[in-house]
Formats: C-alpha cells, sequence, structure tokens
C-alpha cells in the first residue's frame, strides 16, 4: 500500500503567495482488473499556506514510487495523492492531474482538486 508517511516537507520561503508546479513523466501502477502495468504523467500544482510548508521532491519521487506495484485505479491514484499531500502540506489550493498512456485507443486524464483553483488553472 502506498505509504503517505514517506511523504516530508520544509517550510515555505515565503509568505507571498506563489504557485509551484511538479511534473514526474514516469508514474507507474497496476490495473486491478488486468494486472498490466498503467504508465503515467502526473502534475502537482498548489499553493502553500502562508507560513506553511512545500513537499519535498525526494520524498515526493519515493512516494510515487510506492504506487509502482499497487492495484489501483486511475481514479483512486489521483484522488489518494490529493488527500495524502492535502494532508501534509495544507495549501491554500491544490490540483493533481493524471494523464494516462492510452490502452485498447482510450486514454484518460483525470484532475482531483482541493481548494479554491483558479480559473486560469483550470483549463490547462
Amino acid at each position: 500500500m502506498p505509504d503517505p508517511a514517506l511523504l516530508e516537507a520544509f517550510p515555505t520561503p515565503t509568505d507571498s503567495p506563489f504557485v509551484i508546479e511538479h511534473v514526474s513523466e514516469e508514474f507507474t501502477s497496476v490495473c486491478p482488473k488486468t494486472g498490466h502495468p498503467d504508465f503515467g504523467v502526473i502534475t502537482l500544482r498548489y499553493v502553500p499556506a502562508p507560513g506553511g510548508v512545500c513537499v519535498e521532491l525526494k520524498s515526493l519521487k519515493l512516494y510515487y514510487q510506492s504506487f509502482r506495484n499497487e492495484g489501483i485505479y486511475y481514479e483512486a491514484v489521483t484522488n489518494r495523492i490529493r488527500d495524502d499531500l492535502v494532508e501534509l502540506m495544507k495549501p491554500m489550493w491544490l490540483q493533481i492531474i493524471t494523464d494516462w498512456k492510452g490502452r485498447g485507443g482510450i486514454r484518460s486524464r483525470i484532475r482531483a482538486e482541493h481548494g479554491d483553483v483558479p480559473a486560469e488553472w483550470r483549463t490547462r
């Protein structure tokens, strides 16, 4: 089972609002129906709360890798990552977008959000 305890954070460097975007192009998990590997790109966007924290990248990578052998649907992966990162950071807003490689002629994109994501980030 993916372990949110792998996630670490550090204090934000400023109280001024700023958007952080991290893209992971090598995410893998396993389809619980077929047992075949799923490959995706994860985009994480968030604005830290004033006096809050940012996710540390090595820990984020290890957390993502903990899904590698997990049988989990796209929708569950996306929502689980959102929930774990919100619990860790308590950001002003956060958006997770997972883009999954095509299988059987179908590509999927799942989006999960927390807080009031500005309109300009909802259309991307």
